[in-house]
């Protein structure tokens, strides 16, 4: 189905030029044009390494986390967050990661608890609309900080991930699971 959708909007891209007769030669000149490339390549390329990366130390990691996250399962959260960060997807660190954490004893609960902790996109301002905004942005209050950590994503993202956490942590408390 993939390649599918692909081909379709190959060919609705090709209609598109030929139907309001647009310069190819332009488009590459763009500026909104130029930042999804950008974007793009560096979402692909950290996404590969990360990928690889997770694959290659996956046992070296069930032996490092399961005696901290079994017996502090605050971390299985923390652990989701820097995951999500390192594979670039919330689906990709899900998939990984509860597998992971069901085989070294996580709590169920826990892990249900702690699922918008997946949300780490913001941690590195890598992912395609932060560096959209930060080039789109022409009064200058969106911007990567000198450290590349402190940027205007943080604190945002921050609040809002330990924020769903608290409250998903004391809903499957009040409800039982836990």
């Amino acid at each position: 189905m993939v390649h599918v959708i692909q081909i379709f909007m190959l060919i609705a891209g090709a209609l598109i030029i030929i139907f309001t007769k647009t310069d190819p030669g332009k488009i590459s000149k763009n500026e909104i044009f130029r930042s999804g490339m950008i974007a793009l390549v560096a979402v692909f390329g950290i996404s590969w390494m990360a990928e690889t990366m997770f694959t290659v130390h996956t046992p070296m990691m069930k032996a490092a986390l399961g005696d901290v996250v079994r017996s502090h399962p605050w971390t299985y959260a923390v652990m989701l967050l820097l995951i999500s960060k390192f594979v670039n997807s919330q689906a990709a660190a899900l998939v990984a990661f509860v597998p992971l954490a069901l085989s070294i004893g996580v709590d169920p609960a826990v892990i249900l608890a702690f699922a918008s902790a997946c949300y780490g996109y913001y941690i590195l301002p890598t992912y395609p609309s932060d560096l959209a905004a930060i080039q789109f942005d022409r009064s200058g209050t969106t911007h990567i900080g000198k450290f590349v950590i402190n940027h205007s994503f943080i604190l945002p993202g921050l609040i809002g991930v330990i924020t769903s956490c608290i409250f998903g942590y004391l809903f499957t408390s009040m409800y039982g699971y836990l």
